[in-house]
């Protein structure tokens, strides 16, 4: 078994080359897009109903599916290592011991569903890139292109629905621009 400093080495490792050839890759410059979430609105948050200055990063769009994705591969690597270490601790009864393996399995094939999903869509559809998450019962795509016409959220629809079965599925677009 990999010690929890050696994955955390590694993870850090990854995390800066990959950080480090997107940056120098980047053709824009710094000019970047955000999506937010509907919880900011003009700089007031919702919630507290307190007027706060929101700081908008400059990402391009591809960097920040590219963040996205590592983002939501650390949470995920982050939860098979708490997995692991039940799997491995002699505090566990054996019942919880398979139920953290199961967890770890889905984890792995929720991921590879993913991954996979990404790919069709992208061969499929000339987008210039997919993000997909499934995220408890809901699978979210994000496409990035400059509109999304019916037939082609349809189409996305239906590959999400080939691939996880009978879920509810969001379909949105982000613009390169």
């Amino acid at each position: 078994m990999v010690k929890k400093q050696t994955v955390w080495l590694l993870t850090m490792l990854s995390l800066l080359i990959v950080l480090s050839v997107y940056y120098m890759t980047s053709p824009d410059n710094g000019e970047m897009a955000f999506i937010q979430d509907d919880e900011w609105q003009d700089g007031e948050n919702v919630e507290e109903g307190t007027t706060e200055d929101v700081v908008t990063s400059e990402l391009s769009t591809d960097e920040l599916f590219a963040s996205i994705r590592l983002e939501k591969q650390n949470e995920r690597d982050q939860k098979s290592e708490q997995l692991s270490e039940i799997v491995a601790s002699s505090d566990y009864s054996a019942e919880e011991k398979n139920d953290a393996m199961e967890e770890m399995e889905t984890l792995q094939e929720t991921s590879s569903k993913e991954s996979i999903l990404e790919n069709t869509i992208r061969a499929s559809i000339p987008y210039e890139d997919v993000l997909v998450r499934a995220e408890d019962e809901v699978i979210q795509v994000t496409v990035q292109a400059e509109e999304l016409t019916k037939s082609e959220t349809r189409e996305i629809m239906q590959m999400v629905s080939d691939e996880f079965g009978q879920m509810r599925v969001e379909v949105k677009f982000q613009p390169t621009s």
